[in-house]
């Protein structure tokens, strides 16, 4: 008898998404945008101010956060700097603790960890009643796993400072997550419990909301051949992390896992290099004005 369907829990969930991050590009291509973009971006902010408060939502084991915060020492020099985080993992929360004991060059910073959802967080927010305004709020890859995107997003603006500055990355529509979302959507099982959400989707609440906003487009890659080798491994956790299901391919009914193999192989999903299937993982680096 075939074990059924279910979801991964949150440890599954990191397990798999390591999967993801030590074969896709995301990162180099973020560590790309922090360099070309990300000096000007900040320059701007908490302009003569002695202190410049940051808040990184859905921060994760805190890598990236590190990394934006070390262009701001470089852009804003002998800055203190105040950074909250907000992140609901226990176990990416201590991952974020271990790797600022572990830096020796945080003098300046303070960190602050709220163990919580976003919603949690603005529920905690509005019933307190003081409203701490930021210079820059970074929302990286998380809107996935909100409720409500629309209102998350306006609340966290609301949390900008004058000239602060909201930062969300996010799938580009021209990634093969997007055509997977849109056009084989059917190929993915009910136990996905991510929204399907790319860049237009974000601009789109943006627009609404009258805030001024740019989008930078950078490409990444994801290598899923592992994904095609019967057995495989490392290849069942990608799939995992593909359709948010633990053993998706031990589990799935055989003519689903076909045919999400076969939109995988789609051109609007991936290219093969050198004998290598890989996924488009282009991101949308959208900057918000406050």
């Amino acid at each position: 008898m075939i074990p059924s369907m279910r979801s991964l829990t949150a440890e599954e969930y990191v397990e798999a998404f390591k999967s993801f991050l030590d074969h896709s590009t995301e990162h180099q291509c973020m560590d790309e945008f922090n360099k070309e973009q990300m000096p000007n971006i900040v320059a701007g902010v908490g302009t003569g101010k002695s202190t410049i408060s940051v808040l990184g939502v859905g921060s994760g084991t805190g890598e990236q956060d590190l990394k934006m915060i070390r262009i701001l020492q470089a852009v804003h020099p002998g800055v203190f700097i105040d950074n909250e985080i907000v992140e609901p993992n226990p176990q990416h929360v201590a991952a974020y603790k271990e790797l600022v004991n572990q830096a020796p060059d945080l003098q300046n910073v303070s960190f602050i960890w709220h163990q919580l959802t976003s919603l949690e967080y603005e529920q905690q927010v509005k019933e307190k009643g003081t409203h701490k305004k930021f210079d820059f709020i970074h929302m990286i890859q998380m809107l996935y796993r909100v409720e409500d995107i629309p209102n998350t997003i306006k609340f966290f603006h609301s949390c900008l400072d004058h000239h602060g500055k909201l930062l969300i990355i996010i799938l580009s529509d021209s990634s093969g997550w997007a055509s997977l979302w849109k056009k084989y959507r059917d190929c993915l099982p009910a136990t996905d419990s991510g929204h399907y959400i790319t860049s237009s989707g974000i601009t789109e609440v943006l627009r609404r909301l009258g805030v001024e906003h740019r989008v930078y487009e950078f490409p990444s890659g994801w290598d899923i051949t592992e994904c095609f080798i019967e057995g495989d491994a490392l290849g069942g956790r990608m799939m995992d992390f593909l359709t948010g299901t633990k053993n998706f391919l031990g589990t799935a009914p055989p003519a689903l896992r076909r045919r999400l193999q076969e939109a995988l192989c789609q051109p609007e999903c991936s290219s093969t290099r050198d004998g290598r299937v890989i996924f488009s993982n282009n991101l949308s680096m959208i900057v918000v004005e406050s």
